[in-house]
């Protein structure tokens, strides 16, 4: 089965009441990292400005930030902090038109004319069938890898596992992966296992306890400011396996967002969280497809910051996000901050990785 992109329909700015709509009003900041009162602030969903009696939509979006009016027929979306003097900020707070700015849900809507109102097992959980969403996923993967832009965030849990290890490593080096968003931990247990053959003192594939094996993600941690850089750790130590060498091997984005209990950290970790936001937003704004695994705060933090769509050549497009987690409660916190656009999938991180592996690479 070949993926298509859904077909994004623009709402129609001919007729009344567009027409008749007023432009989008505007105020000019007068102090750095603040807006103006009555400022208009994003969500993920397509929106369109009125400037000069033409709609504009904002190219690339992100929730929770201000639309700026920068020249005729841009508007840029900037996080409160990067705000200067003597930016437009667009302002107003309804989302109908009528102040010149307007909120589009239904761009990619379909119809399910024969669906019941009422229906039992609605929503996700660990009793839901995920048959059809791998299967969906596998064809959108497909076509993602020659025409689009996926981001994977992840927590540590998917490198505590041998083969879970290799078929990330697999995906990476098939080109199913585009950057990779994570924190200090997962690196260093990915590091360890390459060089030490456990994660966290466990043995990966047996996940027995190794003597004295809480030292060892100090050693490597060690070991790697050391030689200054992941890439010098690597050929210092002649690590051969490892998510992270994957990603050197293959010029693959690696952010590494440090946290306030981080050991260490590796060299490359992001010590300042805005420095941390400001280089995921470089990949979240360019993502197609956003693939979040087993990191609650982390996947609500890149998801947040992605929006529902993105415009490539002038095409308007969905962004597909999915939320794979063990625990209900990871995979809906998403959700619940504000991502409505999300699969949400209850499995093991391990056993989903193997999955597209084993179908996606034969």
């Amino acid at each position: 089965m070949n993926f298509e992109i859904p077909k994004y329909t623009h709402p129609n700015f001919s007729v009344d009441p567009f027409i008749s709509f007023p432009n989008a009003k505007y105020l000019e900041v007068i102090k750095d990292g603040v807006a103006p009162e009555n400022y208009h602030a994003m969500s993920i969903y397509p929106e369109y400005f009125k400037i000069n009696n033409n709609w504009i939509l904002a190219s690339e979006s992100r929730m929770d930030c201000v639309p700026v009016y920068k020249t005729e027929g841009i508007i840029s979306v900037v996080e409160f902090r990067n705000l200067k003097i003597g930016d437009k900020v667009v302002v107003g707070r309804t989302e109908d038109g009528s102040e010149g700015i307007y909120l589009h849900t239904t761009g990619f809507l379909t119809t399910n004319a024969g669906a019941d109102v009422f229906a039992f097992r609605s929503g996700r959980s660990r009793e839901t069938a995920y048959s059809k969403d791998y299967d969906k996923l596998y064809d959108l993967l497909k076509y993602e890898k020659d025409n689009g832009y996926v981001v994977w965030v992840l927590g540590p849990a998917v490198i505590f596992d041998y083969d879970s290890r290799k078929a990330l490593s697999s995906l990476i080096e098939n080109g199913y992966v585009d950057a990779i968003l994570a924190g200090n931990a997962m690196a260093t247990h990915d590091l360890e296992a390459g060089l030490l053959g456990t994660a966290l003192g466990q043995d990966i594939y047996t996940q027995e306890s190794k003597y004295m094996g809480h030292y060892n993600h100090l050693d490597l941690l060690n070991k790697a400011r050391n030689s200054g850089s992941i890439e010098n750790l690597i050929k210092d130590y002649n690590i051969k396996e490892s998510v992270v060498k994957s990603c050197v091997d293959n010029n693959i984005p690696l952010v590494l967002a440090g946290s306030i209990r981080d050991d260490g950290p590796l060299p490359p970790v992001f010590a300042n969280v805005y420095e941390a936001q400001d280089e995921m937003r470089k990949h979240t704004r360019k993502a197609t497809t956003l693939i979040c695994l087993a990191t609650t705060l982390h996947s609500i933090a890149a998801g947040n910051m992605t929006p529902s769509y993105t415009v490539t050549n002038d095409t308007v497009r969905p962004v597909y996000i999915y939320s794979i987690d063990v625990a209900e409660f990871a995979v809906n916190k998403l959700r619940d901050r504000g991502t409505l656009e999300v699969t949400t999938m209850v499995t093991n991180v391990q056993d989903f990785l193997v999955h597209l592996k084993n179908y996606l690479i034969k």
